[in-house]
């Protein structure tokens, strides 16, 4: 395999996002901010998304054989025995270290949840309607795990949070679906995404400040990513896909800034940069 390949496969370019939800995982359970903490979890948890993006394409080969030729797999560029052996490599390695490096059993028994939702949305993503759903708690089992890493018992900040990105999730998810059909049937589940809205709201009139400003870049740049759905153009869904991918990272932020770690909050602000850099590059969808 080679290493295009494997960065493909991999939609790479998104993992800016999974750094940013560790660092919020880790700030909204209270706990500090250390280098090698925040480091460690976020070598890990890329481990787990991209060996879900491996899997993902293994198990979608059949279908991407008819929709999307030029992916590895049906395009002969890889195996998908390989993709699996990587893919499922990977999340055990995961595992394994939440396992080793964690305080107590919480944090590897995570991993193991995470991995779960993550081979199950892989495998039934099509045709279960609750997929986004599903995507959604992959992204709340991240937060958890980082959560975990600090503390036995998390705050209910983090639960909090981790319902507005799960809410998220779900509408971001709910329109990557429709990417092959040009266009959104129906718009109801996009409503999940003003919960974050809300959220970001009630915080910014909580704190000011630096929250303030975080929520209404996050706000702005979401009315930005949505007006692609309305415009409706060629290639509008996949743009409004990659730009709320990407705005992920903003939310977090947001969260981080309202409990004070303003040096965090910038770094979760800079995942958001590096998402969209990294997309000009390698497709994030």
């Amino acid at each position: 395999m080679n290493w295009r390949v494997a960065l493909r496969l991999g939609r790479v370019s998104n993992l800016p996002t999974v750094w940013s939800n560790s660092l919020a995982g880790l700030v909204l359970a209270g706990g500090g901010v250390a280098l090698d903490t925040s480091i460690g979890l976020m070598l890990i948890m890329s481990l787990f998304y991209v060996g879900g993006m491996y899997l993902n394409d293994a198990f979608d080969q059949r279908i991407d054989a008819v929709e999307r030729p030029e992916r590895p797999i049906p395009s002969g560029q890889i195996s998908a025995q390989t993709v699996y052996i990587c893919g499922y490599g990977m999340l055990a390695l995961g595992i394994a270290a939440l396992f080793w490096w964690g305080a107590g059993w919480r944090p590897g028994l995570t991993g193991i949840a995470l991995a779960g939702a993550i081979v199950y949305y892989d495998w039934r993503h099509k045709a279960d309607p609750f997929g986004p759903a599903w995507m959604g708690l992959c992204r709340v089992l991240i937060y958890l795990a980082a959560a975990f890493l600090v503390t036995a018992q998390p705050p209910t900040v983090l639960y909090l949070g981790a319902l507005g990105l799960f809410c998220y999730l779900i509408g971001l998810t709910y329109i990557a679906k429709q990417e092959n059909l040009g266009r959104v049937a129906n718009l109801w589940p996009l409503l999940f995404l003003a919960v974050p809205v809300l959220a970001a709201g009630c915080l910014a009139a909580q704190t000011g400040g630096l929250t303030l400003l975080l929520a209404a870049v996050f706000v702005l740049w979401m009315v930005n990513a949505l007006r692609y759905l309305w415009r409706r153009g060629p290639g509008d869904i996949p743009r409004a896909v990659v730009s709320l991918i990407a705005g992920m990272s903003l939310l977090d932020a947001v969260f981080i800034a309202y409990l004070g770690a303003g040096q965090m909050a910038i770094a979760a602000v800079a995942c958001f940069a590096l998402t969209l850099t990294f997309q000009r590059f390698i497709p994030g969808t």
